[in-house]
């Protein structure tokens, strides 16, 4: 069943197409079985995972994609960009872009028989990023596709923007309160914070570190969790330019054309 389901979700991502859910024989039942088919479309890709995302990490995330609580996806190598890409905005049907705090690890954390707390899931975080995160879903009803189904869809996973290495000693800034400016040039404009994450990234960060162990997978070195949008996600078009702006931690920007 996983590898199936995860054919076609693979040919919908690339194809740029949804469908209304997946086949009664391929459609996941419960979260492993979601995170089974997801494995299964990771390996459909010729490079390493980039990384991590956490998806619905606000109340209003939940409500918006049809869950009750955060779920998690990879990050593909070949959907991620340095700061100022240029992206093809296609036939993205979600158009929002999200502003994220993004952890390089450096060094791996894997499976143990106790959860990992925030202090030891920091201890192994060797750079902070601000980062933009374009989800997207191969559902066309994303908010009732369910749980177990937007799980094996990568947590609603598309493309993900990098930004350099904060150089601010950021482990001494308080995240919760760390404000982040949003604005579409030509367009929107407005704030929000660290504590629209789970309350605060670092909690968001250690949550995907032990989910991602809990199923019996590791953190490796080198790779990147993006914690879930910060402010409202903002809504795009082609051809918008979009900056987000992570004050004394950096910028990242990027651009979609039609």
């Amino acid at each position: 069943m996983a590898s199936g389901a995860a054919d076609l979700i693979w040919q919908l991502w690339n194809a740029g197409e949804v469908i209304d859910k997946l086949p009664e024989d391929l459609r996941p039942k419960t979260r492993g079985h979601g995170y089974a088919i997801q494995a299964e479309l990771a390996a459909l890709s010729r490079k390493p995972i980039f990384g991590w995302k956490i998806a619905a990490t606000s109340s209003a995330g939940q409500q918006h994609i049809g869950v009750t609580g955060p779920i998690a996806g990879r990050l593909l190598a070949e959907r991620s960009y340095q700061d100022g890409a240029e992206l093809l905005f296609g036939d993205n049907r979600m158009r929002v872009a999200e502003p994220e705090f993004a952890f390089r690890f450096g060094r791996s954390l894997g499976p143990t028989d106790e959860p990992y707390s925030v202090h030891e899931v920091l201890d192994a975080v060797s750079s902070l990023h601000p980062a933009i995160e374009v989800p997207d879903s191969r559902f066309e009803d994303f908010a009732s596709a369910g749980e177990a189904q937007l799980i094996a869809d990568n947590a609603c996973s598309h493309e993900f923007v990098i930004g350099p290495a904060a150089e601010t000693e950021w482990r001494a800034i308080d995240l919760t309160q760390h404000e982040v400016h949003v604005e579409c040039i030509d367009g929107d404009a407005y704030a929000g914070n660290g504590s629209n994450v789970l309350g605060d990234p670092r909690v968001a960060l250690q949550w995907l570190v032990n989910e991602v162990t809990g199923l019996g997978l590791s953190i490796e070195t080198g790779q990147v969790v993006t914690t879930g949008t910060c402010a409202e996600p903002l809504e795009i078009k082609p051809d918008d330019e979009v900056i987000m702006d992570f004050g004394s931690l950096g910028r990242v920007e990027v651009a979609f054309t039609g």
